[in-house]
């Protein structure tokens, strides 16, 4: 893993991408890497933290290079990012490795075939970046969040979405949502049980039978229609998502 202004000076142009064939090929000769490879980027929310950035590749042969890229996803005027030339594990080892240096929040693009691609990689990467939890320290990668990242890539309609789904529920006190809120995340998490749920929420099934129906009530939409489930599990990531409290 590196860092350096030469390695940011090399990485900026191929990370913002369209850099031309002549660049790509000068930056892989100054950076030591192969013009075809598989490829990953990591863009974080935070700074990289020191044990991130050393000499050597990981384990699995990973070899990491550090630098930022103007303009990432979500605002942000600039993020710490990495290029990633994967060993054999491929990307779930990166995100692995992030989250027992302790980093996070970040994003981990899908592999891509050619440093020519990194920039697209890089905008990948920003945007499963934003489906992270506000104020949590997630590593995720973009393939294990694709529907909240086509969320958060459409944010007007990512908006209209919540007010249609649970307009009403969010009319409730926020002890009230909260209760509710909690009850269909658990229901999801345990497969549709109400049973399970009932026993993890440490209440009667009766109990967590009645939320639901007051959910169903609430949002116009049917947990037993699959068209209307999804639009309540996707309301569901947008209020994840927003830095207001369920």
């Amino acid at each position: 893993m590196r860092r350096g202004t030469r390695y940011g000076a090399l990485l900026g142009p191929l990370l913002a991408g369209g850099a031309t064939p002549a660049l790509v090929t000068r930056a892989a000769r100054g950076l030591g890497l192969p013009e075809r490879g598989r490829y990953a980027v990591v863009v974080l929310g935070t700074p990289v933290p020191d044990a991130a950035v050393a000499e050597g590749p990981d384990a699995d042969g990973s070899r990491w290079w550090w630098g930022a890229a103007e303009g990432s996803p979500g605002g942000a005027e600039s993020r710490e990012v990495a290029v990633v030339l994967l060993g054999p594990a491929g990307p779930a080892r990166a995100a692995v490795r992030l989250r027992e240096l302790g980093a996070g929040p970040g994003g981990v693009s899908p592999v891509v075939g050619s440093l020519a691609e990194v920039g697209a990689a890089r905008r990948l990467a920003g945007t499963a970046l934003l489906t992270c939890e506000p104020g949590s320290r997630e590593i995720v990668r973009l393939d294990e969040r694709l529907p909240a990242a086509l969320l958060v890539s459409r944010p007007e309609l990512s908006t209209r979405l919540l007010a249609e789904v649970f307009g009403p529920l969010l009319a409730l006190v926020p002890a009230e949502r909260s209760l509710l809120v909690e009850t269909l995340e658990t229901w999801l998490e345990c497969g549709g049980s109400v049973g399970r749920a009932a026993a993890r929420l440490g209440c009667h099934r009766n109990t967590v039978f009645n939320r639901l129906r007051r959910l169903e009530r609430l949002s116009a939409r049917s947990l037993s229609r699959p068209r209307e489930l999804v639009d309540l599990v996707l309301a569901l990531d947008v209020l994840r998502l927003s830095s207001a409290p369920p």
